[in-house]
């Protein structure tokens, strides 16, 4: 086999072991709201949004040592310890305590930024300029794959239920617990790439050169170079451009995997149905992440006209969905109480209608993540991990910001937040893109021009 076919293989199993940690995670965060409305314990007093909001507030502060401990462990190491403690968090709602759960929601933030700065990494670290974009999709589309299969679950087990009982909470969060243990194995299957680039012709080991230290270095060098290039990074004009799309796919994060599903529960006009409405929902969003990942990825190579028209379609599919989710969702459903909310929008609430918006959402948060990963893989290649810490760093403050208000502020403040971060965003990236296109083309034209 191949170097380049065993890399691909390497990006394959990554998504994989993404996939089943995130099939556990996702429904987790998707459900749990709802699940700790319906507990019966009178000695717990969590709150999902706070957790979330505490998960991202420390994803975004950890993003900041990241990249010196994906240096020091490597990525594969870096990946497994970090899906133990993703795994630890799930299964805190087996026997819930407000203690354990926000103790896991903090250890969790720092794990979740160890674990996305390893991804980037290694994604980068087993691509090349003219397969990143490939690469990016691929990845995402099975990541994605795990809103499908997760909720798919919670449909089946909870359809017709008006209330979640202590049973089937153990049930659904023991299951989730086992399928986030297997994908943190998987990460075990990852080859390294240095020893594919000794055995090869190293043809593009100069542009991955800081990927890889031919110099043994100590621990404590490793993580102060690791620092150093983060922080030189994060005040360079296309990061800070990248930033405002960066945080706009905090924003609608927030949105799509936490707040709309309990939003669809708390509509007492869905009946009995409403519990099982969040299953579906996470299955159409899936679905619309699945396929925006696989599309784009697969006709990257003859995609002439960069990323531009694909971040574009994503802000139309969002836009849209943002309108009819205005019209159909009343407005104190984000924040309604244990017994749902009886209050009509703009329209008759329409099951159909909702779960459209679903896979609208999923599908426009595609566009936006697969042409970030893939414009930080081609323009920092040389320092993935750092860039790709900075993504995170910047995507989960604003993630939880927007859970934290998300206790708060009624649905249609909400949409107004998200459709004034999804514009700026959108221009910012376009300035990014032309700028790399314009860059890329005066370089291949001086490639061009004859020698004396």
């Amino acid at each position: 086999m191949s170097p380049e076919w065993k890399k691909l293989l390497n990006i394959i199993v990554l998504g994989f072991g993404f996939m089943f940690m995130f099939t556990a995670f996702q429904t987790c965060g998707n459900i749990e709201q709802t699940v700790i409305l319906s507990l019966n314990s009178t000695e717990f007093h969590g709150s999902g949004y706070t957790s979330l909001a505490i998960i991202y507030g420390v994803f975004s502060a950890s993003n900041i040592f990241a990249p010196s401990v994906v240096a020091v462990l490597g990525a594969r190491l870096s990946l497994f310890i970090s899906g133990l403690f993703y795994s630890a968090y799930i299964a805190t709602f087996i026997q819930p305590f407000t203690w354990s759960f926000y103790t896991a929601s903090v250890f969790i933030g720092m794990a979740a930024a160890v674990l996305w700065t390893a991804q980037g990494n290694c994604l980068t670290v087993n691509s090349k300029e003219n397969t990143i974009g490939r690469n990016s999709g691929i990845f995402w589309a099975l990541l994605q794959c795990s809103l499908f299969f997760g909720n798919v679950f919670i449909y089946i087990i909870w359809h017709g239920e008006a209330r979640i009982t202590d049973s089937d909470r153990r049930t659904v969060f023991i299951s989730l617990t086992v399928v986030s243990l297997v994908g943190t194995f998987l990460f075990f299957l990852i080859r390294n790439v240095d020893s594919m680039e000794n055995n090869s012709d190293c043809s593009d080991s100069d542009s991955r050169s800081l990927e890889i230290n031919m110099i043994p270095q100590s621990a404590g060098s490793k993580a102060l170079e690791a620092f150093k290039k983060s922080a030189k990074l994060s005040i360079s004009k296309e990061m800070l451009l990248l930033s405002i799309s960066m945080a706009y796919t905090g924003v609608e994060l927030t949105f799509f995997s936490g707040v709309y599903g309990t939003c669809i529960g708390a509509m007492k006009q869905f009946g009995n149905e409403a519990k099982g409405l969040i299953g579906l929902s996470g299955i159409f969003i899936g679905i619309g992440e699945i396929l925006g990942g696989g599309l784009f990825g697969l006709l990257d190579k003859w995609n002439r006209y960069g990323r531009n028209p694909v971040v574009l379609l994503g802000l139309a599919v969002h836009f849209i969905a943002f309108y009819l989710i205005f019209f159909n969702i009343p407005g104190d459903a984000p924040i309604a109480s244990a017994d749902g909310t009886d209050r009509i929008s703009f329209m008759t609430p329409n099951k159909e209608v909702a779960m459209l918006c679903s896979f609208l959402l999923g599908l426009g948060d595609s566009c936006f993540n697969t042409q970030l990963i893939s414009i930080l893989g081609s323009l920092f290649s040389e320092s993935s991990a750092p860039a790709f810490a900075i993504f995170k760093f910047v995507q989960s403050i604003c993630a939880a910001v927007a859970f934290f208000y998300s206790n708060y502020l009624l649905l249609e403040w909400q949409l107004l937040i998200l459709v004034i971060f999804g514009f700026f965003g959108t221009i910012s990236f376009f300035f990014v893109e032309w700028n790399a296109a314009t860059v890329s083309h005066s370089s291949d034209f001086s490639n061009c021009q004859p020698t004396n």
